[in-house]
């Protein structure tokens, strides 16, 4: 019996990077979410759901279960950038969306959509990236920053020509690779890894994998990178919980190959019951997790209190080291975080 539980837990894992790869392939920067969502009504569809889109773009789909309704969440919304204006020498000013940190960006390759459904490439450069011109080095913040188009334009008009103008989205490449050892490298790891474990969850109820001990509903939001993408559930929500990033750094115990229990972050405490609940599982599980404390850090849960429901709400996710950068992680640490997601919908 073992095997075949482990068998099915490795093709599980195998399901969710692969989803993994698709997702970051396609942009989704906040504000610019609809080919994301449309990958994923196809998809929960594809698996006999009957997912619902909300006027503001989140997808909310019920894997089914009585009683108690608990929502698990997670985003699809990334960083990225708009054009703020067009310069005089045909480069690109660009605005952030979300908490974008341009000194992670400088040097690296993105797209441009604009409203007419054209798409053109480029690069995020400083405004004097040549060592051999520079007299001393640019600070790589937004004012100094632009984007430089693979395309012949020497002025504002050519660019113009090109279709492109001001609110058009810029999407970094998210270079998405899985490594032998099981190391995880893409940008937007935060938060389309989590989605990427919510899509493999409701493969194994649909499969009849898992079987679910209350009524339990994935909800995959699209504006958490600007603070206000669970604003609204359904109205019988008990519980929620965000499947987010775990962080990693100094002062954290978690790893990139651990599972991460959010005690409290920016926004203040998490349901301290649920918090125990939660690490009660993992240790009864043998799974490696960390109960840690975010400094900067907030979630769709957050906004979901903030909006007035009573509900207990918790903080779960796979280890991330480089947060808002270039993201690592480790397929250990979504495998501790499905397995715990798992054993709490079956409880």
């Amino acid at each position: 019996m073992a095997s075949v539980i482990d068998a099915s837990l490795e093709e599980t894992l195998s399901y969710i990077a692969g989803q993994l790869k698709t997702l970051t392939s396609i942009a989704s920067p906040t504000g610019y979410t609809r080919a994301a969502t449309d990958y994923l009504m196809e998809t929960l569809r594809d698996m006999g759901f009957g997912p619902e889109r909300s006027n503001k773009g989140n997808v909310l789909v019920e894997l089914g279960g009585e009683g108690e309704p608990l929502v698990l969440a997670s985003h699809v919304d990334t960083l990225g950038a708009m054009v703020r204006s067009i310069k005089d020498n045909g480069r690109l000013r660009p605005t952030t969306l979300g908490g974008h940190q341009w000194s992670t960006a400088d040097g690296e390759n993105c797209t441009v959509y604009t409203r007419d459904g054209n798409v053109y490439t480029g690069v995020v450069l400083n405004t004097e990236p040549s060592a051999h011109v520079a007299d001393e080095p640019v600070k790589t913040i937004e004012k100094n920053m632009e984007i430089l188009l693979d395309e012949n334009v020497d002025s504002k008009d050519d660019v113009l020509e090109l279709g492109i103008q001001t609110g058009d989205i810029i999407a970094m490449d998210p270079r998405t690779t899985v490594t032998e050892s099981g190391y995880i490298k893409s940008r937007f790891l935060d938060d389309k890894l989590s989605a990427s474990i919510l899509l493999g969850l409701a493969r194994a109820v649909a499969d009849g994998e898992v079987t679910l001990s209350r009524k339990v509903s994935l909800l995959f939001t699209v504006y958490e990178e600007v603070g206000h993408g669970g604003a609204f559930v359904p109205a019988d929500t008990r519980e929620m919980i965000s499947v987010d990033m775990g962080c990693v750094g100094d002062d954290l115990g978690c790893t990139e190959r651990m599972v991460s229990i959010c005690a409290k972050d920016s926004g203040g405490p998490y349901n301290y019951d649920l918090v125990t609940t939660l690490s009660n599982i993992a240790r009864e599980l043998e799974l490696d997790y960390a109960i840690d404390v975010y400094p900067h850090y907030g979630s769709d849960v957050e906004a979901t209190l903030s909006a007035g429901y009573d509900i207990r709400h918790g903080l779960i996710g796979p280890g991330v080291y480089a947060s808002h950068n270039y993201e690592r992680s480790h397929i250990d640490g979504v495998r501790n975080t499905y397995e715990l997601v798992r054993a709490y919908v079956q409880r």
